[in-house]
């Protein structure tokens, strides 16, 4: 069929609408037809060719829309199901038979190789060539995209359906990181560093659990009094003086958990640094070119702990369901995160994407 996608071509050209040809959906596909696509740092990363990958390329991750029509051998029922796409894992290696499917066996392959496993792209360009596809399982910066069923996660119908998919990713990575990995106690201490869309669910997610004293670091003061909306009790300037210092001094000797949102070897290193004895540390992100992580080991001697965590430990099916009951009951109110942008002006949604402008920007098709 005929559709139109984003095509990002070169590191040095900005991406187009581009007319592209989309092939049937394979056996254990579904063409999904794309209501909105959220932008996330990754993309970037893609682009850039700091994240190897293909290019020309149809990128985008954060996809959700109706399912319009099911591979050879596929149950005809899901055609006009909502569905938001997350990454995709092979569902048979140790870590997914253990409900540990971030950490997929084959994730690199599946996610990052820019062909199916067939090494057949689903996407050609107007001259005939194949782009670069199947980013993390789907490439939905497009009209239409052929996806796995494994990438699929059935929600209810909703008017806002173009919005959801910032949870496939940045959202659930956040929010999982504090939910699934750190489980912070009722009252326990917990400190956010970096607030972007990470950070914030991150934020939401602590405020959720019932942390008290929540503590947001960041260096855009806009953010900050963003956080503070949010239910951060403390809003600490990243430039400021001694910010694990002024940490210690709020929290009476370190705080209990900390997670990482920014993706750099300084925040990673503070968030060692403002813990307490016993405290955990979790990881989110790490941008490509910061260079090295350096600890020092006396710090972790006391018990201290960090932990690299991706997609939030998250099993899409299962926890981005739970993410949308706690946004109806109020405590997790991601859709004031977002800003929409027409598919068609997808230059300006990706430039308030990568100055800051939005916190989670998303295209929208529908």
């Amino acid at each position: 069929m005929q559709t139109f996608a984003a095509v990002f071509r070169d590191p040095t050209v900005p991406a187009a609408i581009e007319p592209v040809t989309l092939d049937d959906p394979a056996a254990g596909e579904v063409r999904v037809r794309l209501s909105g696509c959220g932008l996330c740092h990754t993309d970037f990363l893609a682009a850039s060719g700091a994240l190897p990958f293909p290019l020309p390329a149809v990128l985008g991750h954060e996809g959700a829309g109706v399912v319009e029509a099911v591979g050879p051998g596929g149950d005809s029922a899901l055609i006009g199901r909502s569905v938001v796409l997350s990454f995709r894992s092979c569902g048979t290696c140790p870590r997914c038979r253990a409900a540990q499917s971030p950490y997929c066996d084959d994730k690199r392959a599946l996610n990052f190789s820019g062909r199916r496993p067939d090494g057949t792209s689903p996407f050609r360009d107007r001259e005939g060539q194949p782009l670069g596809a199947c980013f993390f399982g789907q490439s939905s910066l497009a009209r239409h995209a052929n996806v796995p069923l494994r990438n699929l996660v059935e929600v209810p119908p909703r008017d806002d359906l173009w919005m959801l998919g910032a949870l496939g990713c940045g959202l659930q990575t956040g929010a999982g990181a504090v939910l699934n990995v750190l489980k912070p106690e009722v009252g326990a201490s917990v400190v956010i560093l970096g607030l972007g869309a990470v950070g914030m669910a991150a934020l939401m997610a602590a405020k959720a659990s019932g942390a008290d004293p929540i503590i947001a670091v960041d260096r855009s003061p806009e953010r900050l009094e963003l956080a503070r909306d949010f239910g951060a009790t403390h809003a600490l300037l990243a430039a400021g003086a001694d910010v694990a210092g002024q940490i210690h001094q709020i929290t009476g000797g370190g705080a209990a958990y900390a997670v990482e949102c920014a993706g750099s070897p300084v925040t990673a290193a503070l968030a060692l640094d403002a813990l307490a004895m016993l405290g955990k540390a979790a990881i989110c992100g790490a941008a490509a070119g910061q260079g090295p992580l350096m600890l020092d080991p006396q710090k972790l001697l006391y018990g201290r702990s960090l932990r690299g965590v991706v997609q939030g430990d998250s099993e899409p099916s299962v926890f981005i369901p739970h993410l949308l009951r706690l946004q109806a009951a109020g405590l997790f109110p991601f859709e004031r995160l977002v800003t929409g942008f027409d598919f068609d002006d997808i230059g300006a949604a990706l430039a308030a994407a990568r100055e800051g402008r939005a916190v989670k920007a998303v295209a929208r098709m529908a």
